[in-house]
C-alpha cells in the first residue's frame, strides 16, 4: 500500500511517528497524523486545512485533542450518551483525578521506560491509513496523498473527526476545499 503513498503522503507519516516520539507515546495515533498534517506546507491538503481555519486554529484543536485524551478518549457523543442517562462525564473524570492525580485517564507512558524502535500503529491509524487508499481509489486517483489521508481523518467515526467537526472541518467540507462542489457525489462513496 505505502508505494502508492505520494511523498507529501509518507512525509504525513513520518511526522506522525515524530509526534509520537516527542510525546513519548507508545504508539501512533490518528490524532499523531491530524498533527503531522496541520504541520504540512504546500500541500493540497495544508490548502484545505487553511481554508477552512484550522491552520490559525491550531492551539483550540491541540487543546480539544488533550481534553478528548483527559476523558480517556470518550468522545463528545459518548458524553452525551451518558448524559443522556443522567451521567456526568465531567463529573467522572474529576473524581478520577481527585484520587489518581491529574490525567489519570490519559494512558501516558510517565514514568515508565523510554520505548526504543518503531513506533506501532495504533489499530484506528492503521484504519485510517487502509481508508485513505479506499477514498484514493474511490477517486479514480493512482495515488494516496496527504489529503486523502485528510479526508479519511474526517470520514472515520472517533476523538480526531468530533475535533475537526467542531471546528468545521467535517467530510463535506474538507472535500468541498479539496475538490470544489462537483465531486461529492463520487467521493462520497468511496469514504463508506
Amino acid at each position: 500500500m505505502f508505494e502508492r503513498f505520494t511523498q507529501g503522503a509518507r512525509a504525513a507519516v513520518t511526522g506522525a511517528v515524530t509526534h509520537a516520539e516527542r510525546c513519548d507515546a507508545g504508539s501512533v495515533t490518528e490524532e499523531h497524523l491530524l498533527l503531522a498534517l496541520l504541520d504540512q506546507e504546500g500541500s493540497r491538503a495544508s490548502f484545505a486545512v487553511a481554508a477552512l481555519g484550522l491552520k490559525a486554529r491550531r492551539p483550540s484543536v491541540e487543546a480539544a485533542l488533550a481534553d478528548a485524551r483527559r476523558r480517556g478518549g470518550m468522545t463528545k457523543a459518548d458524553a452525551d450518551a451518558l448524559a443522556d442517562i443522567g451521567i456526568d462525564l465531567t463529573a467522572i473524570v474529576s473524581r478520577i483525578e481527585e484520587a489518581h492525580g491529574e490525567g489519570a485517564l490519559r494512558g501516558d507512558r510517565t514514568g515508565r521506560r523510554r520505548w526504543s524502535g518503531d513506533r506501532a500503529f495504533t489499530k484506528e491509524a492503521k484504519k485510517i491509513l487502509g481508508k485513505s487508499l479506499r477514498i484514493a481509489v474511490g477517486r479514480g486517483d493512482r495515488f494516496v496523498g496527504e489529503e486523502h489521508l485528510l479526508l479519511a481523518l474526517t470520514a472515520s467515526p472517533g476523538i480526531v473527526a468530533d475535533v475537526l467537526a467542531e471546528h468545521g472541518a467535517t467530510y463535506e467540507t474538507v472535500n468541498r476545499a479539496l475538490y470544489g462542489d462537483g465531486d461529492a457525489g463520487q467521493d462520497r462513496r468511496a469514504a463508506g
